[in-house]
Parts: C-alpha cells; sequence; structure tokens
C-alpha cells in the first residue's frame, strides 16, 4: 500500500499522526556524531519529505526516535531512524526551520527557472538545493551580467508582489493546456506547482504559499559546467545572510585598502597596479645585482681540468636572485655554476656548453644522497632537497662529484 503524503497537499503540516506498519533493521548510518543503528520504518502517511528532485529530505523525529534519512522509494517513503519503533500509532514531528527553509528556496528556484525561461529563452535542466546554496543549470548561451541581473530583478518584483503559489492537480494532457513550463509523459494524474500569472512546473516538492514568504532572492554568480552554465542563488534567510557576510567582507577589504567599501574595486586595481610596476623593477634590480655578483664569483672561481667552477649557498638574498644568477654565470666559457638556496633548499646546476658536463646526471648522483625533486637538461636543471638544511652538504657533494 502506498504511502499517504501529507505534504503533498499541505506543506505546513509540522505534527502528525501515523501507524506504523512496518519496521526492520537497516545498515548503521553515519552521522555527525559517529555512526549509529538504523531501522528502516513504513508508516500508512507522513508529512516527512524524502530527498527527491533536487530537495534534500526532511528531519524531525518519529516518537523518541530521530529521522536520519527519508528516502523515496517508488510508491512508499521510508524513514530511516535511530531507535526501534513498535506497530500502532506514533507521532510525527518534522523540524521546521530546515522544512521552511527548503520551501523558500525551492518556490524560489520555480521563480528564477521562470524568469531565466520567460525573458531569456534558458531552460533549467537540473537544480540543486545545497546546505548553504542552491544551484540552477542552464542549458543555451552563457548569460550575461545583464542577465544574471534582469533574472534576479525580476523573480524579486513578483516576490513584492506576494503573489499566491497553488497546488494543482492533473494529466499531463491537461497541464500541457494550461500552460505548464516543463512538460512530463508520465501517465495518470501529475502534481504541479502554480506561481499565479508566473509559472506552471510539475513537482512533487514542498513550497510556500505565496511569492512573499520567499523572502528576497540573491543571485550570486555563473560557472561553465560542461555543456551548461550552472548559476548560484539563495533565497529567504539564506540570502539575507549571505549579502549581510559580503558586505562584511567588502567593508573589511575597505578598511585593509584605506577606503570606502564602494571604492574597493578601483583600489585593488591601483594595487595591482602598483604591484606589477615594483615586481618589474625588482626583476630588474635583481638583474643588475646577478650580473655584478656573477662577476664577482666568476673572477673568484678555482679551475680545475680547464673548468671553472662556482659552488655557492646563498644567504640572506631574494630567492629570485638565484635563476639569473646561475644564468649569468653559465654564460661565461668552461664555466659550471652549483647554487643552492640555504632557507628553501632549493638548487640551481647551470653550465656553458664548453664546460662539457652532464648536469642531469649529476643532479641525480645528488639525490642518490641528499632526496629531492627536480630535472632539467645536461646544462641546466633546477630541483627542491627534501631537507633544505643538506643545501651545503649537497652542493660540496656535487662539486666533488662533478670531477669523479
Amino acid at each position: 500500500m502506498a504511502t499517504h503524503r501529507l505534504y503533498y497537499d499541505d506543506s505546513y503540516i509540522q505534527n502528525f499522526e501515523a501507524q506504523v506498519r512496518g519496521c526492520v533493521p537497516a545498515e548503521p548510518m553515519a552521522t555527525e556524531s559517529g555512526t549509529r543503528p538504523a531501522w528502516e520504518v513504513l508508516l500508512d502517511q507522513t508529512a516527512f519529505y524524502p530527498s527527491s528532485g533536487g530537495q534534500p529530505n526532511d528531519l524531525g523525529k518519529l516518537g523518541e526516535a530521530n529521522i536520519l534519512d527519508v528516502r523515496d522509494d517508488r510508491e512508499e517513503v521510508l524513514h530511516i531512524v535511530d531507535g526501534e519503533l513498535k506497530p500502532g500509532a506514533v507521532q510525527g514531528c518534522v523540524a521546521w526551520p530546515r522544512r521552511f527553509d527548503h520551501m523558500q528556496q525551492h518556490t524560489g528556484q520555480h521563480l528564477l527557472s521562470a524568469m531565466f525561461q520567460e525573458r531569456f529563452g534558458l531552460p533549467t535542466v537540473s537544480f540543486h538545493l545545497g546546505g548553504d546554496l542552491c544551484t540552477i543549470d542552464l542549458r543555451g548561451p552563457e548569460p550575461s551580467a545583464d542577465v544574471l541581473l534582469g533574472a534576479q530583478r525580476a523573480a524579486n518584483q513578483i516576490i513584492f508582489e506576494d503573489r499566491r503559489v497553488i497546488v494543482r492537480y492533473g494529466t499531463a494532457d491537461q497541464l500541457a493546456r494550461l500552460g505548464v513550463r516543463k512538460e512530463v509523459e508520465r501517465e495518470g494524474i501529475l502534481r504541479a506547482i502554480e506561481i499565479e500569472g508566473a509559472d506552471l512546473q510539475p513537482c512533487g516538492g514542498t513550497h510556500v504559499k505565496s511569492t512573499g514568504q520567499i523572502g528576497t532572492l540573491l543571485v550570486r554568480r555563473c560557472t561553465k559546467v560542461r555543456q551548461d552554465f550552472r548559476v548560484e542563488f539563495a533565497c529567504g534567510s539564506r540570502a539575507e545572510r549571505l549579502a549581510s557576510a559580503e558586505f562584511a567582507l567588502l567593508r573589511t577589504l575597505g578598511d585593509r585598502l584605506s577606503c570606502a567599501p564602494e571604492e574597493s574595486v578601483a583600489a585593488v586595481e591601483k594595487a595591482f597596479t602598483e604591484r606589477d610596476a615594483n615586481f618589474k623593477a625588482l626583476r630588474g634590480a635583481l638583474q643588475q645585482l646577478a650580473e655584478a655578483r656573477a662577476e664577482l664569483l666568476g673572477a673568484a672561481a678555482v679551475g680545475e681540468g680547464g673548468v671553472r667552477v662556482v659552488a655557492e649557498v646563498l644567504r640572506d638574498v631574494h630567492p629570485e636572485l638565484l635563476l639569473p644568477l646561475a644564468t649569468e654565470l653559465a654564460k661565461k666559457e668552461h664555466t659550471v655554476a652549483l647554487l643552492a638556496m640555504e632557507v628553501s633548499g632549493q638548487l640551481t646546476f647551470a653550465q656553458h656548453p664548453s664546460a662539457g658536463k652532464d648536469l642531469a646526471v649529476l643532479l641525480k648522483q645528488v639525490f642518490a644522497t641528499f632526496p629531492g625533486k627536480g630535472g632539467g637538461t645536461r646544462d641546466f636543471v633546477r630541483a627542491k632537497l627534501s631537507e633544505p638544511s643538506a643545501s651545503a652538504a649537497a652542493i660540496a657533494l656535487a662539486r666533488k662529484l662533478l670531477f669523479g
């Protein structure tokens, strides 16, 4: 016998009485407080909504047992609880804040989807009601910022008008004649949700009685997901919390940038411009320093077998000096540079081709004693030691290995 779904006709039912038709052990359920034993309960009727159509299940209590999950099993609704229930009458209580939040989000989704389709020709192909945000996936061209704002404003205008939200029943043909947004091919009597003068959509979910109870609707951002575009949004108290948190973030950003919140974008752009100019100046300074230091180190380099070796562990210098210094040293004929950063354990080996060594092989030999990651070519390698404290010893070993 099918479970009678009380929420179909009245989503506002919070307390109800039902008859326990069956209670059997189920697989233990993982919860925030740990894994708990569970039972699967069948009722003759229920106000608990099962996970379906993008909307999560309700929570609450059946007698003294807590609802852990509610599942849709064709005509039946399965209640997963943390305590065994005896046959007979039981009182059910729906966790109302969660239910009403889901009602706000789901009705808001119907309204937002209708606005995207009616005004911009973008149909919704999927919906997800998440813990913090909701999403719809739109099919068609990428919605611009103006389209996102236009759909949001159109939806909120209908919310402010507090239009009725009506439950209707009918066959697929009857609903099609009424102008249903998305036609279905199911047989029999279907349930649909009508937002007066705005939308008619087949749906088995829970919804508010009028659009004013949605509160407000806030569209956040749009991202590409495979062939569709995913739009994030929130309704009601979620939208209020989200807007408040994001304004607080904007205000903090303004404080850090010493400007008003509305001036933050211009201040950030100015900071980026200054950062880029400083990076350019720093690169220029490091290049000049590398050239000067290469002259000094090259002049003091000790030759062996016709090859001059510069083996240095760099301390208290900018980490970006390592690469240009190695490059400058390797410009001189018959020169090999073996450099390391003491703090980070970064290694750079470079040579003038006339030096005739194989630095890739040399790096592998060093790794045999001092593990790390990296690689390169015969004339140039970059790496990082697993233990930065081994930098000096690794450079000493490399110099020793270089000459066999």
